[in-house]
């Protein structure tokens, strides 16, 4: 609701982002980096780490830009003065991560959510202090395998409109996803093992749209590391635009935590 008399008001235009780039199988790449890449021969190969029966956490979510937040409600606009930031974790990110955990919990996978606020004070070094946070855990927690920085998208399509992406699933509204996985071309990040990283992107892509056909956008890769390099398992999922409704977010976190441990415990 606007709180301005008279506010003006903007178009959200919903959308379902399927093919980009290179289709294979079930789902597609979009590869912007200067490496070619055998999405096929990744796939099929094993990964370096599997879901443990064990009570030791293995699986860690942080946000590196955690004031990210989402539509209160799904009423097609949105008026001028809306930010698209909250404090209030019940309305950012945070509750997508919420989410992801529980779903992991249910099915046996041990999980810490970290919920600190990385872009307080403001976005510049967001990426160097969630870092610090990833690494710390990683010292204190050796079962960790993957790392999860869970963000929200936005896709403008003109001064007068933003775009949502969504699929449907049971008849419900979700979020669409994109995974991002980067590479180290030049050699100078620190980050040799991308292509493990890769592989675990392309399974969790596929599993995604074997179990939830829309639900991905085209996996994203390209000559970025956004704190990847921090372990074999480290990924950059955006869930949604800052079009999307927390409900249609947070309904997408719950499927993305069951595409995570069947993956998982498939490795």
């Amino acid at each position: 609701e606007s709180a301005v008399k008279n506010e003006r008001k903007f178009d959200i235009i919903e959308s379902k982002y399927t093919a980009a780039g290179t289709g294979y199988d079930n789902f597609y790449v979009k590869n912007t980096s200067s490496v070619n890449i055998s999405i096929g021969e990744l796939l099929r190969a094993k990964l370096g780490f599997s879901a443990k029966d064990t009570s030791d956490p293995q699986v860690l979510i942080v946000h590196t830009h955690t004031t990210e937040a989402y539509m209160d409600t799904d009423v097609g606009f949105y008026y001028e003065s809306y930010t698209a930031r909250s404090d209030d974790d019940s309305k950012n990110v945070v509750s997508v991560g919420d989410a992801i955990a529980n779903q992991l919990l249910l099915m046996g996978i041990n999980v810490i959510h970290d919920k600190t606020h990385h872009d307080a004070p403001g976005y510049n070094g967001s990426y160097d202090r969630s870092m610090e946070t990833i690494k710390k855990h990683l010292d204190e927690n050796p079962s960790i395998c993957v790392v999860l920085d869970i963000h929200r998208d936005a896709l403008i399509a003109n001064d007068e409109a933003i775009i949502k992406p969504t699929f449907t699933v049971n008849g419900k509204k979700a979020a669409q996803i994109m995974i991002m996985s980067g590479c180290d071309s030049e050699g100078v990040n620190g980050f040799s093992f991308w292509e493990e990283n890769l592989k675990f992107a392309l399974k969790l892509q596929s599993k995604a749209e074997t179990l939830y056909p829309g639900m991905t956008r085209p996996l994203y890769f390209g000559d970025f590391t956004y704190n990847m390099n921090a372990n074999t398992g480290s990924l950059l999922i955006e869930v949604g635009t800052h079009a999307n409704s927390l409900d249609e977010a947070v309904y997408t976190g719950k499927l993305l935590g069951n595409v995570l441990a069947q993956v998982l415990k498939e490795a």
